[in-house]
């Protein structure tokens, strides 16, 4: 990690509580990321914590907190799955997927796709396909720091886009910034 970088970031949340915790490794989510795309671990790292308690809305204003750091060369990065229900996966479903988990997942890319974030935000509006996909926001959280973070001329793509095992999106986001030609 980065306590210099921590640091900064605290500063950046403020009035936001928070406390540094030098103690508390990364999370799978954050390593088993960084490790494939940084393997020789040359980077400095800081991992947020997500607080459960507070509502989508409130993540993504953390994400818009964050956008400056984007300026200074930072990489704004958010682990997790659009669609993430392990209790419903199918071993069987390697390369398939649960006509809802389809549903939801194309939702939230066409929202991303045509910057509406409100969309993904309020996900929870969208029934019974949001409440399978996300059991539990702790996987879903992560993208909305990062559409906080988005600026309003980044061009998003998606890396890889497909559903593992019936209901585990894979689903890749890369937010570029607009170039000038």
């Amino acid at each position: 990690g980065s306590p210099e970088l921590a640091e900064q970031v605290a500063e950046r949340l403020a009035p936001i509580p928070g406390s540094l915790d030098k103690n508390w490794g990364f999370d799978h989510g954050s390593w088993c990321v960084l490790c494939k795309v940084f393997p020789k671990a040359d980077i400095p790292v800081v991992q947020l914590s997500i607080d459960l308690r507070k509502d989508p809305s409130y993540h993504f204003e953390v994400g818009k907190k964050l956008a400056s750091f984007r300026d200074e060369g930072v990489l704004v990065m958010g682990s997790g799955n659009i669609v993430h229900n392990l209790p419903v996966m199918n071993w069987r479903m390697r390369d398939g997927s649960y006509d809802w988990a389809d549903r939801f997942g194309d939702t939230i890319r066409k929202a991303i796709t045509e910057n509406k974030p409100e969309v993904a935000v309020e996900y929870e509006k969208l029934g019974q396909d949001a409440e399978l996909a996300v059991p539990s926001p702790d996987h879903y959280l992560p993208l909305l720091y990062v559409l906080g973070a988005r600026r309003p001329d980044d061009k998003a793509r998606f890396e890889t886009s497909y559903v593992e095992y019936g209901s585990l999106d894979m689903t890749t986001v890369v937010l570029e910034p607009h170039q000038a030609a």
